[in-house]
């Protein structure tokens, strides 16, 4: 998509307050709204019709919920949660199913909106609420109770501690400049860290790598 194309947009959300403030910050910033969905099933069927850039998805959705959503129409189309719901779990379980962002109701400007969507929609970073980094963190910090659990983080895919740094900014939704510019790097060997991190993950996307880091990817046993 070229920088003259207007992102084309599904805004899926049961609340009519919530469908209809979203829709208005989207034109504001120059989106193009093609759909609003009132539920998962109409939401996967609209996505599947009119084939957007980018689907807006509650992850409370009734008939089919949010992270069932992703999983079937991220496959096609870029997916980012937009939600008031801050739990760890669901938040995990919308990235595991494909979503490229998660964002939080309650501070969310225009401006923030703007750069998420083109951020997801060019590949060029993973969008979270500091609200949802916060609890992601908080979660990978293990609780005594999950202390005997299965490392999230094998030791035969251990990273270098420059490559932790690198996966830690990934993990907070940073593009490649952005984790550049924080450890003083170029881009280009920045790029290379982030190759290096795919294949020891055995993950192909940022979106996986940081299911990944926060023990929510599955990894093949083929």
């Amino acid at each position: 998509m070229n920088s003259t194309t207007r992102v084309r947009a599904i805004v899926a959300d049961c609340d009519f307050v919530i469908r209809t403030g979203l829709v208005t910050m989207l034109e504001t910033v120059d989106v193009k709204v093609v759909g609003a969905a009132v539920n998962g099933a109409q939401a996967i069927e609209m996505a599947g019709r009119l084939r957007p850039d980018l689907v807006l998805l509650n992850v409370r959705m009734p008939v089919v919920d949010g992270p069932a959503v992703a999983r079937q129409i991220s496959t096609f189309t870029r997916v980012l949660m937009v939600a008031y719901e801050t739990d760890a779990k669901v938040i995990k379980s919308a990235i595991r199913n494909g979503s490229a962002g998660y964002l939080v109701h309650g501070s969310l400007t225009a401006e923030q909106l703007r750069a998420a969507v083109h951020d997801v929609v060019t590949g060029r970073a993973n969008p979270l609420s500091p609200a949802a980094s916060k609890v992601l963190v908080e979660a990978c910090r293990d609780t005594p109770q999950n202390l005997t659990a299965e490392p999230a983080h094998p030791p035969r895919h251990s990273l270098t501690a420059r490559e932790t740094e690198v996966m830690n900014i990934i993990a907070r939704g940073h593009s490649n400049g952005d984790i550049a510019r924080e450890l003083c790097l170029s881009e280009n060997t920045v790029k290379n860290h982030v190759n290096r991190i795919f294949a020891k993950l055995g993950v192909t996307t940022r979106a996986s790598a940081m299911a990944w880091w926060f023990g929510t990817y599955t990894m093949s046993t083929e």
